[in-house]
């Protein structure tokens, strides 16, 4: 099962713990809204809130590309504040796992 396939159910069984093994143990997130970054810690703190939150709700997810080296996906998320995002994520790959990821978001509805 490729890294993305793994990714894509643990986001529809709302499975943080699935999402937080899939994270390298020096694991890097920059945040599109500020370019700061995370590590492993601070983005699994995110992903449980996230996956238990029923107000962010994933869609439309996608894989553009992936091989052993780098993951490039795109999805629509609507947010808790009622906003919904077109996002596309560029991860770097390591041992299997997610060693980095950027994103970029698109606001397409208030």
């Amino acid at each position: 099962m490729s890294v993305f396939e793994k990714w894509l159910k643990g986001i529809e069984e709302r499975n943080a713990d699935a999402l937080i093994d899939l994270l390298h143990e020096d694991f890097e997130f920059v945040r599109h809204q500020s370019g700061v970054s995370l590590n492993k810690a601070q983005m699994s703190e995110m992903m449980r809130q996230m996956v238990s939150n029923k107000l962010v709700v994933p869609k439309a997810q996608r894989c553009l590309y992936e091989n052993s080296e780098v993951l490039v996906d795109h999805s629509v998320m609507n947010f808790p504040d009622g906003t919904t995002e077109a996002i596309l994520r560029c991860s770097l790959l390591k041992d299997g796992k997610i060693i980095k990821s950027e994103t970029g978001a698109t606001l397409i509805s208030e």
